[in-house]
């Protein structure tokens, strides 16, 4: 038992406190940029500028890319790229402050790490995928649309929270 303590022994935060600080950072983005938290943006102008990269004519053509393209400004420059260039580069200093940068898969005993990895990039492409169907992920959507008291919001939680609960049953195998 006091081995698997001392393999397990991260400081985390308490989930009500992170929470609590989510919410007042949720409130100091709409006071400073008008807007709510968001991360898919980032990976949407991500994708426009790498299309528009290697074939401009495609992007011109295309109803969703054309959008995005602007004659004298890059989709990379949008506040939702730096934002998220800002958690990756917080969540590095953390991680380093804390000693617990390094290269490990979380996995239950159960299921082998190749399984896990499988598990977690289909788990993301779907998160993805259904993040641009809602136009929204779980913080810009669903946090930032319930901050604003927006049935949207409410009702794109209940989706992403309901969908988990309801699939838990299948998947709760490889992890307990």
């Amino acid at each position: 038992m006091k081995t698997e303590k001392q393999k397990n022994s991260h400081m985390y935060w308490n989930p009500y406190f992170g929470g609590f600080l989510l919410g007042i950072l949720i409130l100091f983005t709409f006071y400073m940029t008008g807007r709510g938290l968001g991360a898919s943006g980032a990976m949407k102008s991500s994708v426009v500028t790498i299309v528009d990269t290697v074939t401009h004519s495609h992007a011109e053509a295309n109803e969703y890319y054309s959008k995005f393209i602007k004659d004298n400004e890059s989709p990379m420059n949008n506040w939702l790229v730096f934002e998220t260039l800002g958690v990756l580069i917080g969540a590095f200093i953390s991680g380093g402050l804390s000693n617990r940068i390094g290269w490990r898969v979380q996995h239950s005993p159960k299921i082998t790490r190749k399984r896990r990895l499988v598990f977690a990039l289909g788990g993301g492409i779907l998160f993805g995928l259904g993040a641009q169907i809602a136009r929204g992920c779980t913080s810009g959507a669903a946090l930032s649309g319930m901050a604003v008291l927006s049935t949207g919001g409410f009702i794109t939680m209940l989706g992403i929270f309901g969908t988990g609960y309801l699939v838990a049953y299948f998947f709760r195998k490889n992890w307990i």
